[in-house]
Order: structure tokens, then sequence, then C-alpha cells
């Protein structure tokens, strides 16, 4: 083969196995978990069609169970009315109760059928991926791994008792090489589909290795050790050659008896009762809508005791209700990462996190520096938790040192054995004694501040990441204190702990990004270009960063900077935020499982510390919908912590650039999480992770099932249900709802062909305009940028070119 021929064949494959990867989705270390869709290779596709290549690549459901769908009709969540229309729709005029049937008599168990040969392919090379992708948890790395996958593989192969194989020197010598020898045997034209079986069969591992060689250069241990999909199909082919493992699909054709029910035109009936579920839910959420608000009353002159911001996520619509009836305070909405583009290292920690969506390139190292002026607390700080590292570390080596095991349980067993009593018989103390630890050593936002200096920002990116919230929210308004209010979680002993974290940060606290955009509006020249470009901010206004915990709603202020000037203002506001947190935490508690009604603050502060608890907190379940527009739309509403909510005032965004930033990113990551949550739910086993009892950690990536096999990729059991019988999240796709002119939306659509292909593709389940400029009639979105009303009465005027479309 001639060396043109050769580079031309080996730029063929590596096309292939790109066009091939795209259908798997990314999947990023439980440590900085992000939510994605599990299908979001297939959202060019409409919704239905993804859902049946899922079930032929993964074997994966696409949709609720029919028993779920029962449920859901027999209490009353999908109105009768609108399965009617719906299923007239699609030609069917069967009753309710024998479609139910007739989904009950099709159900039949998914799965892949795999062959032993190919059982044993994943097994082991499950095995290694997890020796070679391992971040600091194996006492015994793999050794060869700053080589490159294959090469660390190909030289402890013939060490595998599983491997037949005598000499590194019968396996080819690169995986290049062994992709070469595999494919030559077949047509170009089946290239993808061989590629794309083999990367489907392991999709966590997969998806992780995407995910890591796609942040090439950011992440330090793809940069030390290497790893990407030709490598990882390198090895997996030669397995297969030498275990005698098919290396084609079986069968590529998933047929309508393998997808369900399908109507006249091919739409599953699954997807006709997740229709009308969904139109039944977005029937009663508009109906909260308070129709007579044509634009915020931000800025009517009464000015508020306090403005905050807090992430758009559902935890948040909570607990902002409950700090607005404590007096005369604002609430708003905005991304979790408070729009800077940020890495973040603790003062405390020798890693740097991401503090952004992976959408958003980070573009500064932020990091916590210790002030002069706390020195002293800086030292107390440091001794405590000098001490307690290096406790830990001596325990680790004793428990991992081959001779000193025995002696170290010998020893240190009574100690550990009423540790392990007190944390199970007494979590609530525990979370009393870290109080006062706390109480007594200095946390680093007491002595630290963080720097902006890495690269350096400019006063100029300062300004603009001020203006750009300020606009997005819509503000002309400033209270005396202004907080920013990111939001972590504290959970023990929980592998998924930082799903509960925010999203927008990539599975990080929110703490620091609020501080920071705090620390950049307190900056006099910041306000004065401000001021220059039309935001009136008074003099006496002071910013301030706050962290929201979801598990306990205990908020934080970071308030350090505040002046005595405000001392008052912010002891009256930090007693409404214990009042907020009460009431918030009672009503959470209502839904946990087990949860003490009598004590709620205690109740969550011991679910934080219990090393038993399985559901510490219901995270984003039960997220349903996504309100962009003025709070007065929902203020006076319950809406049972299933809405995302972003602020927007339509009439301070003329040219409509603020809500084309808000569709184009925060309504994308809502359908990531939406999505996320959806496909976990209907099938946990394939797009979830199972059951916490049944998982086992491995190398501080991710899960795994039992003692090995494939890396899971979505949200556990208990993040779900309330019980194996009791379904918590309901599963539908996401309603969003826009206040803002309709023709507005409609050409941000036409504009992001990506966000017009989630709505049209049923990726996004509803879209409703209600617009402000025509009375707030609301528009349903149709498809190709048409739009139609609802049904129900109308004005004469009204009634007069009821469909608006793209023309």
């Amino acid at each position: 083969m001639t060396q043109a021929h050769e580079k031309t064949f080996q730029d063929r494959i590596t096309d292939s196995i790109d066009r091939a990867s795209d259908r798997i989705g990314s999947v990023w270390p439980l440590h900085s978990f992000v939510t994605a869709n599990p299908l979001s290779g297939f959202e060019d596709r409409p919704f239905h069609e993804a859902v049946a290549e899922g079930e032929r690549l993964f074997g994966g459901r696409g949709y609720p169970r029919p028993a779920i769908f029962r449920r859901a009709w027999e209490e009353d969540r999908i109105d009768p009315d609108l399965l009617r229309e719906e299923l007239a729709a699609h030609g069917i005029d069967d009753d309710p109760e024998t479609l139910l049937a007739e989904l009950a008599d099709r159900e039949t168990d998914r799965g892949r059928d795999v062959d032993d040969a190919t059982e044993t392919v994943d097994r082991v090379l499950s095995k290694w991926l997890a020796a070679f992708l391992d971040q600091g948890q194996a006492a015994w790395p793999m050794p060869n791994r700053e080589d490159g996958f294959y090469a660390a593989w190909r030289s402890v192969a013939a060490h595998d008792g599983d491997v037949p194989c005598d000499d590194a020197d019968e396996l080819p010598e690169t995986a290049m090489d062994a992709l070469e020898e595999t494919l030559e045997e077949y047509p170009n034209s089946r290239w993808d589909d061989v590629l794309e079986h083999h990367l489907a069969a392991l999709p966590g591992w997969t998806g992780f290795i995407k995910q890591r060689s796609d942040d090439d250069g950011a992440d330090p241990w793809q940069s030390a050790y290497p790893i990407t999909l030709v490598e990882y199909l390198g090895v997996r082919l030669v397995l297969c050659d030498m275990l005698d493992a098919p290396i084609t699909p079986e069968n590529a054709d998933v047929s309508d008896d393998d997808t369900g029910a399908t109507a006249d035109d091919d739409v599953p009936l699954e997807e006709i009762w997740l229709s009308a579920w969904e139109q039944s839910y977005r029937r009663r959420l508009l109906a909260d809508v308070d129709e007579t608000v044509t634009e915020s009353s931000h800025g009517d002159g009464e000015r508020p005791d306090a403005q905050l911001v807090f992430c758009i996520d559902t935890r948040s619509e909570i607990i902002r209700r409950h700090v607005e009836r404590q007096g005369n305070y604002e609430t708003h909405g905005y991304a979790g990462f408070f729009g800077i583009p940020m890495q973040y290292e603790g003062y405390d920690s020798d890693a740097v996190t991401d503090a952004c969506p992976p959408i958003v390139e980070a573009q500064h190292l932020i990091a916590d520096e210790p002030e002069t002026d706390h020195g002293e607390h800086a030292t107390t700080h440091d001794q405590w938790h000098g001490l307690v590292h290096a406790t830990r570390k001596h325990f680790k080596r004793l428990k991992t040192n081959v001779v000193a095991a025995f002696p170290f349980v010998e020893g240190g067993g009574g100690a550990y054995g009423s540790a392990l009593a007190a944390r199970t018989l007494a979590p609530s103390a525990l979370y009393k004694l870290g109080d006062a630890v706390d109480e007594r050593v200095p946390s680093p936002h007491e002595f630290c501040s963080p720097t902006l200096e890495y690269p350096r920002m400019s006063h100029d990116e300062k300004v603009e990441y001020a203006q750009s919230a300020f606009e997005l929210m819509g503000w002309t308004e400033f209270a005396r204190l202004v907080v920013f209010a990111g939001h972590a979680s504290h959970t023990t002993n929980n592998p998924f702990d930082s799903s509960l974290d925010c999203g927008a940060c990539a599975g990080n606290p929110g703490g620091p990004n609020a501080r920071v955009l705090a620390k950049i509006c307190n900056d006099e020249s910041v306000k004065t270009e401000l001021r220059q470009r039309g935001f009136s901010i008074p003099e006496d206004t002071v910013f301030v960063g706050a962290e929201h915990n979801t598990t306990t709603d205990e908020i934080t202020l970071f308030d350090g900077d505040v002046p005595e000037s405000h001392r008052e203002d912010l002891e009256q506001l930090r007693a409404d935020l214990d009042a907020a947190r009460a009431g918030a935490a009672a009503e959470r508690s209502e839904t946990l499982t087990g949860a003490d009604p009598d004590d709620p603050i205690r109740e969550t502060a011991r679910r934080a510390v219990d090393w038993g608890e399985t559901r510490p907190e219901w995270g984003l379940a039960g997220n349903a919908s996504f309100v962009i527009g003025p709070r007065e739309l929902t203020d006076d509403e319950d809406l049972s912590g299933r809405a995302f909510l972003h602020s927007y005032d339509w009439t301070t965004d003329p040219d409509g650039d603020a809500l084309e930033l808000i569709m184009a990113g925060p309504l994308v990551v809502t359908q990531w999480i939406n999505n996320q949550y959806y496909f976990a739910t209907v099938d946990n086993g394939v797009y979830g992770s199972g059951s916490k009892v049944t998982q086992n950690p491995v190398g501080n990536v991710g899960v795994v099932q039992g003692n090995g096999g494939d890396l899971m990729t979505g949200l556990p059991l208990q993040s779900l249900k309330a019980a194996d019988d009791e379904p918590y999240h309901q599963p539908l796709r996401l309603t969003a709802v826009i206040h803002a002119p309709v023709e507005r939306v409609t050409e941000i659509l036409r504009k992001h062909l990506e966000v017009e292909r989630l709505v049209d593709n049923g990726w996004i389940g509803n879209l409703t305009v209600v617009d402000p400029t025509q009375d707030n009639q609301m528009f349903h979105y149709q498809g190709d940028l048409e739009w139609e009303p609802p049904a129900q009465p109308a004005t004469p005027q009204q009634r007069v070119g009821t469909a608006v479309t793209s023309d």
C-alpha cells in the first residue's frame, strides 16, 4: 500500500469514526456532573425517530411505561378533551381504556441481546478502561498510561488471563493498524455501521472518552494520559478478533413491533399520550399566568428593600416565593454562572474546576487569595484543615498498605466503630458538631477574595459582564442591597453530589461566580462606566455575593466587604432569609419520603449529613417548564418547584438581543436537563444509573452497577422515585413560555436553526408565546415558524388572522 493510499485510507477511517461518534452523547465525570440529553446525537431527527434509534443502538426505552400513562390518566393529569383532540389529529377514535390496554398488551422487555463472546469483550475492555481512566483512586495505577490507551493496553495484554495473547508483538502496533486490518475486509459503505455498533456497545465509556478527548488541552488527565476513540476502537476490534466476537451488527432495523403501536402517520401511540399529558400540564401552567402583565413593575419608582438574583434552577422557584413573602423584596432569575466564563480554584483545592456551562468557553481562572488584613483567620483555618488533611492521609496510607492494614484494623477498629455508629444513629448531632466547628474555624470566604487576574480581566470585560446581566434581566433600578445568590448542595456519601450543585457551573457550586460578579459591580470604575451607558446605579447601592444551600435552604451571605452604613439592612435581610428558609424547608419536606414534618429545618439538616440517606433532596426532579419573562407573570402562583424562571422585560430589549441570548443559551441548557431527567425516568437501566444500593464508584469518574461493566451515564432511581412503586418525577418534555412579541421570537428561531430544530423535532415539547403587544394573547408554536393561538374566546379583532406565520 503506497503512502498516499495509506493516508487516504486512514483519513476515511477517521471521517467514519467522526460520523459514528456524533450519535454518542458526551459523558462528564461525576465530580463535575454536566446534565446532557443522552440522545443529543439525534436532535436533528423528530423525537419518535430518535427514540427508535436509541432503542436500536442502546436497547433503551423512549416513552413512559403503560402503567405510568395509566397512573397519570387516573390521577387526572391528562385532560380527556386534549387527549381526544390529539388522538383525532392522528386518526384514532378508540376510547382511552382500550388504548391503555393495547399499550399494556404490547409491552415487551427491551434491551440488547448480547452473545457470550461480545459480553466477554465488554467485560475485559471495561476493566482496562476503568484502570486507564482512573483519576487518582487506584493505589496501583496502570503502567505506561502516558503512552496512550492502546499502547498501554498492548504492553500488558499478554499478562491478562482473559486475553489469549502470549506476546505484545502478536498485536497490531498501533490502534490505526488494528482498524485498518479489520475494516479493509468490509466495503467503505459499511464502516459507519460497524464503528457505530462498537461505539454504542459501551456508550458510557465511549461518551466519557469523547468528552475528554474533545476537551484536550483543558483536561489535565487527558494531557497526561491521552485516550481517543481511535484507540478505544483499536483495542475493541483486536479483542473481538481474538475472542471470536462478531464485528458487524446483526440487524440495524427496528420494526413497529419493537417501538410500539403507531398511528396512521407513524407517530407511536405512546407519543400521542405523552403529547396530551404535556399539553394538559401546559394548560394548567398558562392558567396561572397573569394575563394583565404587559411589562415588569421593576423600576416603577418604589425602591425595594433588596434585590436578590437566583439561578434559574427549579429549586430557586421555591425559595424565591418564600423570600418575597418576608418583605419588599424583588427576586430575579439568571443563569447560575452569572455570565462569568471562568474556571475556579478554591483556597483549599489543588484542582481547577470549570464554573460555566460546557457550551461556554472559560476565559478566566479565578482563584481565592487570602487578604492581608485577615491573616489570623487564614492561620486558624490552615491549622485546623492541615490537621484534618494529615489525619486523613495517614489513615488512608495505613488502610492501603499491605503490611499495616491488619494491625490498623485491630488498633483503630474501636474508634472507627464509634464513628460509624454516630454517623448512622445520630447524624443530626454530627451536623450540630459541624456547625460548632464552622463557628470557630473561619471559612475561606471570610478571609479570601476572588482574584480577577488569571488572565487579567480587563475593565471592558468587567463592564460587559455586569451590563449583560442587567440587560438580560431588564434592570433599570437598584436597591441599597443587591444580592447575587449562587447555589450548591450539601450531601454525604453521595457519588452524585455534583448533580445537585449548579448545572450552569458545570456541576459545581455557584457561590464563586456570584462573588466575582458582586466584586465586579462594586468596582467604582465599573459603576461609573455603567452609569455612562444608562444604568442609574445609586451611590448607596452595594452588591453582595451569596450561596443558597439547596439541601437545607440556608443562604450564606458573603458580606465581608459590606460597609457599616448597610449593616442594619444586612441584618434585617439575614433575619428574613432565615424565615424564608423555614418556610421553604417545610414545603420541601412534605415531598421527601420519611421526613419529619414537625421540624423541617432539623430534618433537612439531618439529610445533608446522613450517609445512609439516598434522597437528601430532589434536585431538579419534577422540572417541566421554562418561563422567560417578568416575575409578575407568576409571582402570585405556586409552581411547585417545577419551573425554571429567567427574568426578562421585553420593553428594555427593543432589538431582541437579550432574548436571543436567553433562547440560544439557557433555553438549550434547560432542554438538556429536562431530557436527561426524562430519559433517566423512562429507562433508568439504560439512560440512568440504576439503584444507588448496587452502584460502585469507579476511578473517581463515575459509577458502575455491580463490580464492573459500562460506565452509567445518568441519574439514579432514588433521584427520580419516592419509592420503587411511587414515581416522583413526571417524564414530560419541556414546556417553554416566553413573554415577548411573537414576531421577535419567530426571528430568533429563524436565525438560530439549532434552537428551531429542538422545537420542530419535539425535543422541547411545547413553546408558547404570551404576546404583550397583543393583549397577552397566547400563541402556540406549530412548527416551521408558524403559530396558532389557543382555542378560547377572543375579541373580534383577535379572531382576524389567527395564524401567524413567518411571512
